[in-house]
């Protein structure tokens, strides 16, 4: 009978079991592995991994002809995760190995180490969420990640020899031990106060902060976007438990976990990156920057230079929080809520509107350069705000900036704010209303309502910018602490969508 083993198999995020089953011809004059069931290259490189770390583990390879089924046959199966379970489906089939029913995943180096696999925790978390009850094996290298999932009983193992020892009972294992998460920690080398001046910018990144809402900031060369933007994410709030897991589960499939700290992302792509690379895609239709800036920041500096097909292909993760990455092979959705904050120049040479400079574009270079990045995309923009140059008075000054921490604690408490707000609808922050839920949270006096209509008839403004107006004033009332929207509320919030103008 052929023997049968579990393992999985991963399609972007999503986890699928796969049964290994190993068939062995010991009458064929043919001596040879055939690994059948839609495997990708490294999958069928296995066998020759294979025959060498039983050989050197000191197992005799079986003469005759193996067939290796990768059931269901019709899935894509890829990578290296497979090799573990096909080199212990093979000894159980030639009697080397007891019949014993559980899961495991690894590559086999070809001394029989088992070598570290990408996206582990991705499938010990999709196992604990579906209540898997069988033993599991990972490698050693991996145990970190198995130390992050509850409800699980996992062992980890450096080499063939040790499993096989351990299935029949010659030695005794224990399972890996629930530790939880990684601890969360803040870049204690940046901070709010190391940036000169600037006061309506912070208080812009402070609202934009306490609510996930995007930021576009405007300036010339040296006025401070970059250093800002960077320091972002010292103001955040800490990581939930839900919001580390997506991270870690998004980065442990790509192969670039740190799985000794945890921080929010920050991602920066320079703007020669492809569409694919900011989006996703590929032949294996994996995450882009979008995706592994989920749940943290995604900075976009010189934003008129990227291509505009990428620009473009921001709006719609940009609504739904989410992207869908759609290939011949396969169509896989990835996680893409990040706040999203983007630098530009007013001109190509970046003096535009500056009082002490001389700006050397043409009014034609103006118009271009400003026209890259286009209106949908504005007006997805919660936030624009004006840097000017840094005075050398202000650069020079003895006074002390406020401190990423102070802010911060401004910003989780409004966060906290909403969480209860919204608690019963499944959402987190102001930025994810939606034109049904303004309408039931946010509620405006006569004389709001009015100033909002001038607004939106001498502006010409979308419906668009008028949520993006009420959610931005909706954070500003949250940081005051107040559960009512009034008039300064909305006169700031408005201040912020009209900067462009």
């Amino acid at each position: 009978m052929p023997a049968k083993l579990s393992s999985a198999t991963l399609v972007g995020l999503n986890v699928f079991l796969v049964e290994v089953e190993v068939d062995i011809d010991r009458k064929s004059v043919i001596h040879d592995v055939d690994i059948v069931g839609l495997g990708d290259t490294a999958v069928k490189e296995s066998k020759k991994r294979i025959k060498s770390a039983l050989k050197n583990s000191g197992f005799d390879f079986p003469h005759g002809r193996i067939v290796v089924n990768l059931a269901p046959a019709d899935l894509k199966k890829e990578g290296s995760l497979l090799d573990l379970p096909i080199a212990m489906g093979v000894l159980q089939a030639c009697g080397h190995l007891n019949k014993c029913d559980f899961l495991c995943v690894g590559e086999l180096s070809l001394d029989g180490h088992i070598r570290k696999v990408k996206g582990v925790l991705t499938i010990l978390a999709h196992l604990s969420k579906e209540g898997f009850s069988k033993p599991i094996i990972v490698p050693k290298e991996n145990e970190t990640e198995a130390k992050m999932v509850k409800n699980l009983n996992v062992f980890c193992f450096d080499h063939v020899k040790q499993l096989v020892e351990f299935i029949n009972g010659l030695i005794k294992y224990e399972p890996v031990k629930f530790e939880g998460l990684p601890p969360f920690s803040y870049d204690e080398e940046i901070d709010f106060a190391d940036v000169k001046g600037q006061t309506l910018a912070k208080r812009a990144l402070e609202v934009a902060a306490a609510g996930a809402h995007n930021v576009l900031m405007k300036g010339s060369p040296g006025a401070g976007k970059t250093m800002l933007a960077r320091r972002i994410c010292t103001i955040l709030p800490p990581l939930s438990d839900e919001e580390a897991l997506e991270v870690l589960t998004i980065y442990s499939t790509v192969g670039q976990a740190d799985m000794k700290k945890l921080s929010r992302p920050f991602r920066a792509p320079h703007h020669t990156a492809s569409t694919v690379a900011i989006i996703g895609g590929g032949n294996d239709a994996r995450p882009g920057e979008i995706s592994l800036a989920h749940n943290g920041v995604l900075f976009l500096d010189e934003f008129p230079e990227f291509r505009r097909d990428v620009i473009e292909a921001l709006r719609q993760p940009l609504e739904e929080g989410f992207v869908t990455v759609a290939r011949a092979k396969a169509t896989v959705s990835y996680p893409a809520r990040f706040m999203l904050v983007a630098a530009m120049n007013p001109c190509p040479c970046g003096n535009y509107g500056d009082p002490k400079a001389v700006c050397n574009c043409s009014p034609y270079d103006i118009i271009r350069y400003n026209k890259k990045v286009s209106g949908p995309i504005l007006d997805r923009i919660d936030i624009l705000v004006q840097l000017p140059r840094l005075e050398p008075e202000e650069y020079f000054s003895k006074n002390s900036s406020e401190k990423s921490e102070r802010i911060r604690e401004r910003v989780v408490k409004a966060r906290e704010i909403q969480k209860r707000r919204y608690r019963e609808i499944g959402i987190s922050t102001n930025s994810q209303l939606n034109a049904k839920l303004i309408k039931r949270f946010i509620q405006l006096d006569e004389k709001t309502e009015e100033l909002l209509k001038l607004t939106v008839s001498r502006y010409n403004l979308s419906a668009r910018s008028i949520d993006k107006i009420l959610k931005v004033a909706r954070t500003i009332a949250d940081l005051e602490g107040s559960e009512a929207l009034n008039y300064k509320h909305v006169a700031e919030a408005i201040q912020y969508k009209l900067q462009q103008e």
